[in-house]
């Protein structure tokens, strides 16, 4: 089988290509490395024989360039919430028209897609409704659970609309022209090969902090450190995808929430104290009370759906998580200076 990998030298892709490829895949990537950090994936790509189209995504004729693929994974997206108030076309040409885009393609060649979705796409008042106090003085336990059928009216970002609607057309394309598709719509994802930010990958972010002794602040609700996400681990996550490249001759047209759920999620401070067991270094973590429009206090992701199709569960702990980032960053601290 011969897979493409678009956003390849991101950190979901890399991990996605790099992981398909021990198993024996062909694989390719396709991205055009204007992210911090996507020329040093691209050189894991380029170490394990796996080749990268440099490519801008949004422009139709580009993709005239590349060869037809059985399956496409679509994870090329500009994944930052609070890029998408500042970047309009860039985001709505990266995560929307560049999905229409592979659609297109999919469908002359006819490739099978598995598009990674997001959480984002769930309203942010929604979310904000689950937990009642603006300031969040105590840890929050999980009790409402996202599933598939949870409302997606309402605002939710523009980063969150794009995701939305390129699923609406990964739908509609399947309807009119008989592509097979699998769409995982994921909430925080962490691991290896990460370069976080404070609106993307903030786990990575809270562990290189405490490698550096570096400044690092609660924000919104109180600044008690106590919203709570769920994270999955990468490798949780290829394994899915693994299964679903093995079964998507019997299972197709889905849609599924993927996350780290019950087995994997954390508030920031709980996040706080496991990066100081792990580092050995105590920061003093400052309290910002305002946060953005876009923030939200509660996401944990419901599986039952995927875990009943796929016999899928995440494996690995939050613990895991952010021990298995630490020994990447760590391991390759000097390396890595340059970008975070």
């Amino acid at each position: 089988m011969k897979i493409l990998v678009t956003g390849g030298c991101g950190f979901v892709g890399t991990n996605i290509a790099l992981f398909l490829s021990k198993k024996k895949y062909k694989v390719q990537s396709l991205d055009n490395l204007s992210r911090k950090g996507s020329k040093y994936n691209l050189n894991l790509l380029k170490k394990n024989n796996i080749k990268n189209y440099n490519l801008d995504i949004s422009k139709l004729n580009s993709l005239k360039k590349i060869p037809k693929y059985n399956l496409i994974i679509d994870c090329c997206a500009e994944a930052a919430v609070e890029v998408s108030k500042k970047k309009i076309d860039t985001v709505i040409n990266t995560n929307l028209i560049g999905t229409i885009n592979i659609l297109k393609k999919a469908k002359k060649d006819n490739s099978k897609i598995i598009f990674l979705s997001s959480s984002r796409v769930y309203p942010i008042n929604l979310l904000n409704k689950i937990v009642k106090n603006k300031k969040i003085k105590k840890t929050l336990t999980v009790k409402k659970k996202i599933n598939e059928s949870t409302s997606t009216q309402g605002a939710k970002s523009i980063y969150g609309l794009t995701k939305l609607a390129s699923e609406m057309f990964i739908e509609e394309f399947s309807y009119a022209f008989g592509i097979k598709y699998l769409i995982n719509r994921c909430g925080v994802i962490s691991g290896p090969l990460q370069f976080g930010k404070q609106d993307q990958g903030f786990v990575s972010l809270w562990i290189w902090n405490h490698i550096n002794k570096k400044n690092l602040n609660y924000i919104g609700y109180g600044a008690y450190g106590n919203q709570i996400r769920d994270v999955l681990h990468v490798n949780d996550l290829c394994n899915l995808i693994l299964i679903q490249i093995k079964k998507f001759n019997r299972i197709s047209n889905k849609l599924f929430t993927v996350g780290g759920s019950k087995k994997s999620y954390t508030s920031l401070k709980n996040l706080t104290f496991i990066c100081e067991k792990i580092t050995k270094n105590k920061l003093k973590i400052g309290k910002k009370t305002k946060t953005s429009i876009y923030d939200i206090p509660y996401y944990i992701t419901n599986n039952n759906y995927v875990s009943k199709i796929y016999k899928w569960k995440p494996k690995k702990s939050i613990y895991d998580v952010i021990k298995d980032t630490y020994i990447w960053l760590s391991n390759n601290k000097k390396i890595l200076k340059k970008y975070f």
